[in-house]
């Protein structure tokens, strides 16, 4: 009877010891990271009514849907340096590479990205697609040499199926039915072919991340898993079902096309220019002009379409009640706005994108209009999980908003090539370095980033300057 009593208690001790294990580790909640390139707010559920977006759009119906979110730099390698580091970065697109250099080299003391963080705290990390400025995050003449690696240490799998389209630097500009970027004046500005989701490079994309998805909710740990979706990045190619949604659509008319006068930062849209055209310049022709938005359209319903896809595998595997969802744009893009198209700029269109997050554990969804930036992604997700926050991220937490829509005075700093910008609830201020010279907006105008008004505001320009200079300040350059 001893014997029998002294089993039970074993039995009982070793039941109570694993569920306090898997206890253990449920405490620590999922992350799912969406990420969508070149995607300025260009959804129903930020504003754009004739926009076919059902699934972000009802993720950002049950999440918290930040309407005044700002990256900081408008181009794709300085933004995600900064999504994956939370800090301010270099500016060019090999700000990663730059880290990655430096970090081998011993150089500089070179803080852990965050995948590598959530690794040191448990979380199986795994990224598919375009997460980092290279799709699978590697190096190399095709983007495929595993020797050098856009984050080092960060990710425990990163990959990148390229099917017709050979490696990923094809994948990364691809067309239907492995068509390869080479000379981009030969290639397409856009591009409707009838065939499934695969016959572009982000239907595999969407697969893949899905298989990982699967496989990651069997195991006890809890993971980070970043999928990264390319379109509506040029050119702008997706399957022939998604221009329906647009063909007799009314389109909104674009808002100050004009160029603007005086020294600004206004570009030539250079990488748009590069492909093939037809002879055809949307800045002089609004019949062509159209044409463009339709296909940028087609690519966002196309990318709307995956998520709707990964979020619902996550809810089949059942791991939904325990994962963090952020959907997250790397930036903007102008569809004509200051006669622009692309991105390059320090105006508004550019640096404006999406920030979706769902957490499962708060019932406190809406939008939020508070000022947000890509660099306060980090410190949100440690909180959110647990994990402990780091002290060198130059972010600040979004929990409390996450928690409460309570208003709070921030800021959101952007920068690309010398130039330096702030965003504050109403202000845009844009300092050149070279000479010194500033611009001013207020959106509170009609005007708001048309009339540079910083010659009659000077009171305004000495508030907000030294808080730009210590932003300034706080940016690794890797020189």
């Amino acid at each position: 009877m001893k014997n029998q009593f002294n089993l039970i208690l074993l039995i009982i001790f070793v039941v109570t010891l694993s569920c306090t294990k898997k206890e253990e580790q449920s405490k620590h909640p999922n992350i799912l990271l969406l990420c969508i390139d070149d995607l300025r707010p260009e959804l129903k559920s930020f504003g754009a009514g004739y926009i076919h977006s059902p699934n972000i759009d009802a993720l950002a119906a049950k999440g918290v849907c930040f309407q005044q979110h700002y990256v900081n730099a408008p181009s794709c390698g300085p933004s995600r340096y900064t999504l994956l580091t939370g800090t301010y970065g270099p500016a060019g697109n090999d700000a990663l590479f730059l880290r990655a250099e430096n970090l081998a080299n011993n150089t500089l003391n070179i803080t852990p990205s965050m995948p590598e963080w959530f690794k040191a705290g448990g979380y199986t990390t795994v990224s598919v697609g375009k997460v980092s400025h290279h799709p699978g995050g590697r190096g190399g003449a095709d983007w495929n040499d595993s020797t050098k690696i856009e984050v080092p240490g960060g990710w425990d799998k990163h990959l990148m199926p390229v099917g017709e389209w050979q490696h990923p630097r094809g994948a990364m500009h691809g067309l239907a039915h492995g068509e390869i970027r080479e000379n981009a004046s030969e290639m397409a500005l856009f591009q409707s072919t009838k065939g499934p989701d695969t016959i572009y490079p982000d239907g595999l994309i969407a697969q893949q991340g899905i298989k990982q998805l699967q496989e990651l909710a069997k195991q006890e740990a809890p993971f980070f898993l970043a999928i990264g979706l390319i379109k509506p990045h040029l050119p702008f190619g997706a399957p022939a079902r998604y221009m329906s949604y647009y063909k007799d659509v009314e389109l909104p008319a674009i808002q100050h096309p004009e160029k603007p006068e005086g020294n600004t930062t206004w570009h030539a849209s250079g990488e748009f220019m590069k492909y093939k055209r037809w002879g055809k310049d949307p800045r002089e022709d609004l019949k062509f002009a159209d044409e463009v938005r339709r296909h940028y359209a087609a690519c966002v319903s196309y990318a709307d379409h995956h998520v709707g896809m990964i979020l619902d595998a996550l809810k089949e595997s059942g791991a939904d009640k325990n994962t963090i969802v952020v959907l997250w744009g790397d930036h903007g893009w102008h569809l004509g706005e200051h006669a622009i198209w692309g991105k390059h700029s320090l105006f508004e269109e550019a640096l404006h994108s999406p920030l979706i997050i769902y957490n499962p554990e708060s019932g406190n969804a809406g939008n939020r209009k508070v000022i947000v930036e890509t660099a306060d992604i980090f410190p949100t997700l440690c909180d959110l999980t647990g994990i402990e926050k780091p002290g060198f991220v130059h972010g600040k937490s979004l929990e409390t908003l996450i928690e409460n829509d309570t208003p709070d005075k921030r800021e959101a700093f952007a920068y690309q090539n010398g130039r330096y910008t702030l965003r504050t609830d109403q202000y845009r201020l844009i300092y050149k370095e070279k000479d010194q010279s500033i611009e001013l907006y207020d959106h509170t105008t009609p005007e708001a980033e048309t009339k540079n008004i910083a010659s009659k505001n000077e009171g305004i320009i000495t508030e907000l300057l030294p808080v730009l200079r210590k932003k300034m300040q706080q940016q690794t350059s890797y020189k």
